[in-house]
């Protein structure tokens, strides 16, 4: 975990959050309970404020940033944002859906079981309604989600939860001990 300060701020992140190998957080960058922030992010919050709620998760490789002086980047609890996903200074509401490799750009809103489709660019200032699939380049709506889709993804986010927990433990196994269990055969344990 990379953490950095910029001017006078400092990333604030809980204690049960888990941030990965590779993960930089720069700056006004808060991280709420049981998030995680997975290997090879990037959330700079050097001209403005980063807000990443409870239970989210922001997958491998994504980036996360501000509009100077216009849009802070807020992302409420239960979010889950794909891998390789572009998240720039917008506001993406508890239980919403960022799909791999999206961009969501300035001033947009995801409202709440909002799911931008993976691949999708969500051009700026636009607006994902709740429980609404938008998707295409640039993105447009699609349909409503279904009620069964709706507890999918935020299934999908529950999920993180626990993996991120699992990789959390498995990173605090001493390499020593993980190597000598693997060449044994048996899996490694933290105690």
């Amino acid at each position: 975990m990379s953490l950095y300060r910029f001017g006078d701020a400092f990333p604030a992140v809980a204690e049960s959050a888990f941030i990965a190998p590779g993960a930089r957080l720069i700056g006004d960058v808060s991280v709420g309970e049981h998030s995680s922030i997975w290997y090879n992010c990037v959330a700079r919050g050097d001209v403005q404020s980063i807000r990443i709620g409870a239970r989210s998760n922001i997958q491998d490789g994504s980036v996360i940033h501000v509009t100077t002086r216009i849009h802070a980047t807020s992302i409420g609890d239960d979010v889950l944002i794909g891998h390789m996903a572009m998240i720039h200074g917008c506001t993406i509401e508890s239980h919403g859906f960022v799909g791999l490799g999206a961009i969501v750009m300035d001033g947009c809103v995801i409202e709440g079981d909002g799911m931008l489709a993976a691949g999708a660019l969500l051009t700026p200032g636009k607006r994902i309604g709740r429980g609404e699939l938008w998707t295409g380049r640039p993105a447009k709506l699609l349909r409503m989600l279904s009620a069964e889709e709706i507890a999918r993804n935020q299934a999908g986010a529950a999920g993180y939860v626990t993996l991120a927990a699992a990789h959390k433990a498995a990173l605090q196994v001493p390499l020593a001990a993980s190597t000598a269990s693997a060449a044994a055969g048996t899996p490694a344990s933290g105690r």
